[in-house]
């Protein structure tokens, strides 16, 4: 054995240590955080169809999505009927239609909400009418028409070269959906039936996050009682969905914001998932109280520990009075936004 290679070789490999000792570690990117400051525009297609006209403050002829996005809107809620009528306010939004307006918003850069209502009209808490077609099948067979039309839908967004982010799995449903079936009287039954749509979504895409959702999300109350079911009975979703409007509370916001922030962190830390507002609104009219509204409810969503609060939506806020008759719109009646929606911009 010769000593002199020996330490020659250790001389070496005592120089590659140190070289890679000093080498410097590329820079860690942090996830990025994004909030998501949505708006339902289920309205917008046929509010076009008809000749409506969107103009910038400038009372330029403008692309309503353009104008969204100008004031923070990163992602749009578009709800899907099953067979829908052709009345412009209750009707349309068929899978179809739904998937041309995502494939509109994708092209923009925009993030897509889906909403199953499961009804061939609006679907609330006072309305959850099953779809004319389902109305007298068995139960087993009432999922299978539900899993079938949420991958029917699915895939044409997907054909559209749309993959949306969220989808609900029904429409504000405190009281369940799919009467008498999937009544809340039947947590059971809704449960699997909510299971279900998660189901199809997830044999669709894994990432996609379904949410359920239901009202008055100041009362904590109610969604503790609700969810409590829900989670009891099994039901499988990701992200649990409120809708918040003083208004129709019949009292201003600064009464139950404090109860909308706690209620937000409390359903986080009770059921270990995160929270999004995907209904918010204000009166129109009462420009200055409605942007104080949005700005205080981004800010309670805000507040919610480690970004699980994932965003705010308005509901309908192109959806202008002279055209819709909705009251709580964020639009001027000459066709511009109102200064309201500038709360998206903070």
């Amino acid at each position: 054995m010769k000593i002199i290679p020996l330490i020659l070789l250790f001389f070496s490999l005592t120089l590659f240590a140190c070289e890679e000792e000093v080498k410097p570690k590329p820079p860690v990117v942090p996830a990025e955080d994004t909030f998501f400051k949505g708006a339902d525009i289920s309205w917008l297609a046929q509010m076009e169809a008809t000749g409506y006209v969107f103009y910038d403050e400038n009372g330029n002829p403008s692309d309503c999505l353009d104008l969204l996005m100008a004031r923070g809107i990163n992602a749009v809620r578009l709800r899907v009927f099953v067979h829908p009528s052709n009345d412009k306010i209750s009707g349309h939004c068929s899978p179809a239609e739904t998937a041309q307006m995502a494939a509109r918003a994708k092209e923009k850069g925009l993030d897509v909400m889906i909403d199953f209502h499961y009804s061939d009209t609006w679907a609330d808490p006072a309305h959850q009418t099953k779809p004319a077609t389902w109305a007298n099948v068995s139960f087993a067979a009432l999922q299978d028409s539900l899993y079938t039309h949420t991958q029917y839908t699915l895939n044409l967004l997907k054909q559209a070269g749309v993959t949306p982010k969220w989808v609900q799995i029904g429409n504000e449903i405190p009281s369940g959906m799919l009467w008498p079936s999937g009544h809340i009287d039947n947590p059971q039954q809704l449960a699997q039936l909510l299971s279900k749509g998660h189901q199809a979504v997830k044999d669709i895409d894994t990432t996609i996050q379904t949410i359920v959702h239901i009202d008055q999300g100041n009362d904590n109350a109610r969604f503790r009682w609700f969810f409590d079911l829900m989670q009891q009975n099994g039901a499988q979703f990701d992200i649990i969905g409120a809708s918040y409007y003083p208004h129709w509370l019949g009292s201003d916001y600064t009464v139950t914001i404090g109860d909308l922030g706690n209620n937000l962190q409390d359903m986080v830390t009770r059921y270990n998932k995160p929270v999004m507002i995907v209904e918010v609104g204000g009166d129109y009219w009462q420009v200055e109280n409605s942007k104080d509204l949005l700005i205080a409810t981004i800010g309670a969503a805000k507040d919610v520990p480690n970004n699980q609060c994932l965003g705010v939506f308005y509901w309908e806020p192109q959806g202008a009075k002279p055209w819709s008759g909705y009251q709580l719109n964020c639009w001027q009646d000459n066709g511009r936004p109102s200064p309201a929606l500038d709360a998206f911009l903070y």
